[in-house]
């Protein structure tokens, strides 16, 4: 008889236990060593950062057009934003430059005629209704006087901003011409509707 019909169950169970022993890979893992993700095949989402949108696809012509009108509108906001905090990135052709943020600064840190000439102009053009003489003649006179403190704060600024700018950017090819201009239009504005905004105070040392 076959020897191996001779062994008995318990012995082939062993001989079966001793070979997958021997030609399982060897294990030199801590008993309490926890298997990775990766080695257990999971996968792991990746992470939104944080204040970021994630944009779905539109389902229809309509809902793209929903959604791009929702991000001109969002981008606008932040454009008038930036526009009126300074950015340069959102400034028009006109704003841009160092020349120009100073020039804002001489501008913002003094009182001007000008910011007041809107206001007086209102005056003017109310007494200039009344069927009055007197009344008349004086809204008259106020209107030379502002005009003619207008004119002399102007020349007042001009100087600065000329004084100012060469000192500072002594190399600079801004014409001075642009820049007195752009210092006087934004001295006939109400300081706070003055875009971009002031970032300085008055009576503040430029």
């Amino acid at each position: 008889m076959s020897p191996l019909f001779r062994r008995k169950p318990v012995d082939l169970v062993e001989d079966a236990t001793a070979s997958v022993t021997e030609t399982a890979p060897p294990d030199n893992r801590r008993k309490n060593y926890t298997p990775s993700k990766k080695e257990l095949g999971v996968v792991t989402p990746k992470r939104v950062p944080q204040g970021r949108r994630v944009e779905t696809a539109p389902a229809d012509r309509k809902e793209a057009m929903k959604q791009m009108r929702d991000k001109q509108r969002v981008e606008r906001a932040e454009a008038s934003a930036g526009m009126r905090n300074g950015d340069e990135r959102y400034l028009l052709a006109r704003d841009r430059g160092p020349e120009r943020s100073l020039v804002r600064d001489i501008v913002d840190s003094r009182r001007t005629v000008g910011s007041f000439f809107i206001a007086g102009a209102v005056i003017v053009m109310v007494g200039s209704l009344v069927k009055n003489d007197l009344v008349a003649l004086a809204s008259n006179v106020l209107w030379a006087l502002l005009a003619f403190a207008v004119v002399v704060d102007s020349i007042f600024i001009s100087r600065r901003i000329k004084r100012t700018v060469q000192a500072r950017f002594p190399k600079t090819d801004q014409r001075m011409g642009s820049l007195y201009l752009y210092g006087i239009m934004r001295g006939l504005t109400f300081r706070r509707m003055r875009v971009p905004k002031t970032k300085v105070e008055l009576g503040a040392k430029i």
